[in-house]
């Protein structure tokens, strides 16, 4: 039997995806696999930044029609560009274990102020943690925002640990921030199905109990708050023994209007969804209402 494994195109995304197939291969040796590259709308457009773009699912929406309509079997996503809400009839049937989900800034030559990033989340943080960067915003994939590092379109680049890791990429002016919150499921690959799906009890050999537990505490924050790669926000979970402990942060787009919460519990759900709640009801939830209605984004509110 072939399963069809459908994943985007960039250097990173097969990457990981040849990963989780070897894992599968490694419970079921007598499966075989095929590689399916589907572009994907944020693909396609790649002279705007992602929040203006004002769609959800961007890296996934094509992947997922192919997984409903049959043509592929099961797909690779990063787990921070899966949506929340899944469309009806799919569902995450692994989340394999996660890589270190930290930031890291590369600056090459150790000094510079023009810093790259795609990412809100990271601009809003680099701002406040960095006044004197002059954040930038660059697309593209990890290869390609590297090779404009290179090009000296940019000083330095913030981008996720886990992409450099999976790529083994050796890269010269490496630090890492642990003072910024990740996005929810940073460095954590989900592995969709069909609900249906006859791989269901294959896929659950290859998902990290601990790593399900503390993404999915994460998405609950994320649910909860109706967010997305649009609006400036990060929450990060780690086990802790039975619990689970989320850290999370909701911010307006000039930082000016900041929120932060920690909170822990057994269930990871209730856990993020209780943070959540909490920072709504000091202003966060205001204040994205305000930025979905100024950019005209949709949202859950």
């Amino acid at each position: 039997m072939k399963i069809r494994v459908g994943t985007r195109g960039s250097v990173l995304a097969l990457r990981q995806t040849e990963e989780v197939m070897r894992a599968l291969k490694a419970v079921w040796p007598f499966m075989e696999f095929e590689l399916m590259v589907i572009k994907t709308t944020g693909d396609k457009v790649m002279d705007t930044p992602l929040f203006k773009i004002g769609s959800k699912g961007l890296f996934v929406k094509e992947i997922e029609e192919a997984l409903l309509e049959g043509r592929i079997d099961l797909a690779v996503h990063s787990l921070k560009d899966l949506p929340t809400k899944l469309p009806p009839g799919l569902t995450i049937g692994a989340i394999p274990k996660r890589l270190d989900p930290r930031d890291v800034l590369i600056l090459p030559e150790g000094e510079g102020r023009r810093i790259g990033t795609s990412s809100l989340r990271r601009m809003v943080q680099l701002r406040r943690l960095f006044p004197h960067f002059e954040v930038i915003s660059i697309r593209g994939n990890l290869d390609t925002r590297l090779r404009k590092l290179k090009r000296g379109e940019v000083d330095g680049l913030v981008v996720a640990l886990a992409g450099l890791l999976r790529l083994n990429l050796e890269v010269e002016g490496i630090k890492v921030l642990d003072e910024l919150i990740p996005a929810p499921g940073q460095g954590a690959l989900a592995v969709e199905c069909r609900e249906d799906s006859p791989f269901m009890d294959l896929l659950k050999e290859v998902s990290d109990p601990s790593s399900e537990k503390a993404v999915f505490c994460e998405r609950a924050f994320l649910m909860e708050m109706g967010g997305g790669c649009q609006v400036p926000l990060g929450a990060f979970a780690e086990c802790e023994g039975k619990e689970v402990k989320i850290k999370a942060f909701v911010s307006s787009f000039d930082g000016k209007r900041y929120f932060y919460g920690e909170h822990k519990g057994e269930d990871p759900v209730e856990v993020g969804r209780f943070l959540a709640k909490l920072l709504k009801g000091q202003g966060a939830e205001e204040v994205l209402r305000e930025l979905y209605e100024g950019s005209g984004l949709s949202s859950s509110f």
